[in-house]
């Protein structure tokens, strides 16, 4: 048997990657913890996960770009800069300042001059022609109205309609145009401990702005339909109110109304009558009305004890076809 001579294999060893130096004096990783790849092992794997991603994202369809924009998008850059439907700038929303400085120019000052004496109230601007909500009482029985707007202007005004049983009025300028109409919200989403702003011309101080919240709603109101049925030392300067059977600020007469009221501790005073209630979005909720102050004060010793009164606005966006026909006169 012939023995044949066999070369013994030599092992096979891979091919081995480039090499790739380090950082000199490099520490060695903690135990547990994996050494760094490189950084092409890296990239590899960002690579990976894009596409893993990408199918993750081809598989939901339109719904992860309308959660990505949702999530991401600027508020103020994605609009025109301003809360939709109102004149409150995105970045003011929410605050007095912001509130105070959108609604101002569309909140008036009314000046009734009659047989009675002289009186002055506020108004709210709801069309750029110079239509103004305010109270019934701030005009009954006035021969001469004047109106002074924010920016200081002066117009001579005449009365549309009343509606004493609901204590509002509507009255236009004369001449006027280019107006800033307040937005009407809707008072029937308002609630009790939100935040509110309230801006009139108390004692003729125009433009005062106060804030408060709502502090009960549906409360009833009752006031004298008609001025000249008040009895009061100084006409016109107190509000005539009467609540849980108790009469302030002068006799309301024998004719009366009674009206549900958005309640508030924003201080309103004498001279606020026919102002607005704003909420926080820049939109009228409530016509000032009325106000709760001890019976031993009257005309213009009757200040606010946080116990305000408005109209909803409802009721006023209600009534204003009414009142745009002549309503009660």
């Amino acid at each position: 048997m012939t023995d044949y001579y066999q070369q013994p294999q030599q092992p096979y060893y891979p091919p081995q990657p480039p090499y790739e130096p380090g950082p000199a004096h490099a520490s060695p990783a903690p135990l547990g913890v994996p050494p760094e790849r490189s950084p092409r092992g890296r990239a590899r794997r960002g690579v990976g996960l894009l596409v893993a991603v990408a199918l993750a994202a081809a598989a939901v369809g339109g719904g992860t770009a309308t959660l990505v924009q949702q999530y991401t998008a600027d508020p103020v850059a994605a609009g025109s800069g301003t809360v939709a439907g109102t004149n409150v700038a995105a970045g003011s929303k929410g605050t007095v300042a912001g509130v105070a400085e959108a609604v101002s120019p569309s909140i008036v000052e009314i000046s009734a001059s009659g047989t009675s004496g002289r009186a002055t109230g506020s108004g709210v601007i709801i069309t750029s022609d110079g239509e103004i909500v305010t109270n019934n009482h701030v005009i009954s029985g006035a021969s001469e109205l004047t109106v002074r707007t924010g920016d200081g202007k002066r117009y001579s005004a005449e009365v549309v309609g009343t509606d004493p049983g609901k204590d509002l009025a509507l009255i236009k300028l004369r001449g006027a145009s280019g107006l800033k109409a307040a937005a009407l919200g809707d008072s029937s989403k308002v609630k009790v401990g939100e935040e509110v702003v309230a801006i009139g011309s108390p004692e003729g101080l125009t433009g005062t702005v106060t804030s408060g919240i709502v502090s009960a709603l549906d409360r009833d109101v009752t006031v004298a339909k008609e001025q000249d049925e008040q009895q009061q030392s100084a006409p016109r300067e107190g509000w005539p109110f009467e609540f849980g059977g108790q009469e302030f600020n002068g006799d309301t007469g024998d004719s009366k109304t009674t009206y549900k009221a958005i309640q508030t501790d924003a201080s309103l005073n004498p001279g606020n009558s026919g102002g607005a209630l704003i909420n926080m979005n820049g939109e009228i909720i409530g016509i000032n009305s009325a106000m709760y102050s001890p019976s031993s004060a009257s005309g213009s010793t009757a200040g606010s004890v946080g116990l305000g009164f408005a109209i909803p606005i409802d009721t006023v966006k209600a009534d204003l076809d009414a009142l745009r026909s002549g309503g009660d006169n």
